[in-house]
């Protein structure tokens, strides 16, 4: 029996779900991990050859950069007015029309700004480094977590409950009493049959460093770390540290459920950002050779093709409408608006599109006219971290430091939390997160001068966040997709195991380049 090598990774997906069949798209050569550092060489050249690329975001100014390199014939088609796609930065003027909704402009002031969409880059994501380094976007640190910083859990009880607790409390708290805990059984010999003597020590030793516990009776009593009640000073002003919370409270709080002694592999406590906003790195495509290939302001409305090229039919700003004609088609619409299109594809690949769901997503940016969390809090970046999901976080400024004005992020909700929230008016909507906010910093309210949203499902040429897999979608409908429509093939985050960020889109489209650059050699 015959067997493609679609239908082999189809079987793989079956047998073994989604880490099987990744390493079967490895083997073959498809994999698409964050590990890529560079584009796919392109040798031999494009030779004049069409490439019609549908989107400016960066899959879409991704695949432009390189093709257009190798002297591929490239023309992107944008229905927005300026390039990025979701890597936006609202800033002074910038507008947006959700669907149903009235349009807003955003009134921050004069380089202030707010990344609505994608806001950070982890070291890892090497093949966004690398377009950052290649175009000289200038970058700062994004501190992503702040010990400092706030917890503000209501679903708990107990006196820490309701109200704003330092993070760096909790922390040493729960993990010197469970050290604590730990040590005393460690020394009461119930573990011996998983310890050597030479063992136990070491992990007592251990435990005495993790939990700050005393050196004789390993008792945990708190540690300067946590914080002080008086400040150490000059003269005769030694500092008073403050004292652990009864551990009971702090269990009951339920703020530990925000603690995690290593970061999450996409959530390091330390991440990048562009200086001036996320849309400069879509702007570095733009200045370095790919922004005369951009048609802003013009809709696909139909795509169709034979055995000898693609046609698009498109409608521009002022309605005219047109066919723009290509060799090949590198599509990166998102599959919730491409589902929508007249697209032509193939039957497997339309009912493949229904695999992926896109994730409701809403952003709040809001501009306070004195950064109280710096001057009367002391937090300097990082997340006030909460129990309240139609919240999320609140996520304070790594950038303008010890200024006057700053622009946080005071929500950053999903699923049905965000499609709630949504449905407010845009006045609505900055009310809900300053009153929340008040929760936590007495000068919120006082401070707020005015807000910019977006919730990413009602943005029409997105119709969501990003897409999410189901392990059976992933295993059935995702390998579909991979593959070429015969000229056509589909690139961005969608097309990925790092959805939700720009790497996910970036090495999508080096995979999809190669592999058309591959046939259209050949041919």
């Amino acid at each position: 029996m015959n067997m493609t090598r679609r239908s082999f990774l189809e079987g793989l997906g079956r047998i073994g779900g989604t880490t099987l069949l990744f390493a079967g798209m490895e083997a073959f050569g498809m994999g698409i991990a964050s590990a890529q550092i560079a584009p796919p060489p392109l040798d031999g050249g494009g030779k004049g050859k069409k490439v019609i690329i549908l989107g400016a975001g960066v899959a879409g100014l991704t695949s432009a950069y390189e093709l257009g390199r190798a002297g591929y014939d490239v023309t992107i088609i944008e229905a927005r007015a300026f390039a990025g796609g979701r890597s936006q930065t609202a800033r002074k003027g910038f507008q947006l029309t959700e669907l149903g909704g009235e349009t807003q402009t955003c009134q921050f002031d004069d380089g202030f700004y707010i990344n609505h969409g994608p806001w950070r880059i982890p070291f890892h994501h090497r093949s966004t480094l690398h377009y950052v380094k290649e175009f000289g976007v200038e970058v700062e640190l994004f501190n992503n977590d702040n010990d400092a910083g706030y917890m503000y859990f209501t679903k708990g009880s107990g006196p820490l409950a309701n109200k704003p607790i330092r993070k760096m409390e909790l922390a040493a708290d729960m993990r010197g009493n469970a050290a604590e805990i730990l040590a005393k059984v460690v020394q009461s010999g119930s573990l011996d049959k998983q310890f050597g003597a030479d063992d136990k020590a070491l992990f007592l030793e251990y435990l005495k460093s993790e939990g700050y516990l005393d050196a004789k009776d390993y008792n945990y009593h708190g540690t300067d770390g946590r914080g002080w009640v008086v400040r150490p000073g000059a003269g005769l002003v030694p500092g008073t540290p403050s004292r652990p919370y009864a551990f009971a409270d702090v269990l009951h709080s339920e703020g530990w459920k925000a603690l995690s002694s290593v970061s999450e592999w996409d959530q390091q406590r330390t991440m990048f950002q562009p200086k001036g906003g996320m849309y400069m790195l879509p702007m570095g495509f733009v200045k370095h050779g790919v922004g005369d290939k951009i048609r802003y302001s013009t809709v696909v409305e139909k795509i169709r093709q034979n055995g000898k090229g693609v046609e698009v039919s498109v409608v521009d700003g002022s309605g005219q409408r047109s066919t723009v004609k290509g060799d090949w088609c590198i599509c990166t619409i998102p599959l919730s608006v491409l589902k929508t299109i007249d697209n032509g594809l193939s039957a497997a690949k339309k009912t493949a599109m229904n695999g992926a769901a896109y994730t409701p997503v809403g952003k709040i940016g809001l501009q306070m006219k004195r950064r109280f969390w710096e001057e009367d809090h002391w937090i300097y970046g990082g997340h006030v971290y909460t129990d309240q999901s139609e919240i999320g976080s609140i996520s304070l400024p790594s950038t303008n430091w010890l200024g006057q004005k700053g622009v946080l992020l005071g929500y950053y909700q999903f699923f049905a939390d965000a499609a709630k929230v949504s449905a407010l008016s845009p006045a609505g909507r900055a009310k809900f997160a300053v009153d929340f906010g008040q929760k936590v910093f007495p000068a919120y309210a006082d401070s707020f001068e005015n807000a910019f949203s977006v919730a990413w499902h009602r943005v029409q040429y997105n119709l969501g966040g990003w897409a999410m897999w189901s392990d059976e979608t992933r295993s059935r409908d995702y390998p579909v997709l991979l593959e070429p429509d015969d000229r056509i093939y589909l690139a961005g985050e969608h097309l990925s195991y790092i959805g939700g960020w720009q790497a996910g889109g970036i090495e999508s489209a080096w995979m999809q380049i190669a592999a058309l650059h591959k046939r259209a050699s050949a041919a």
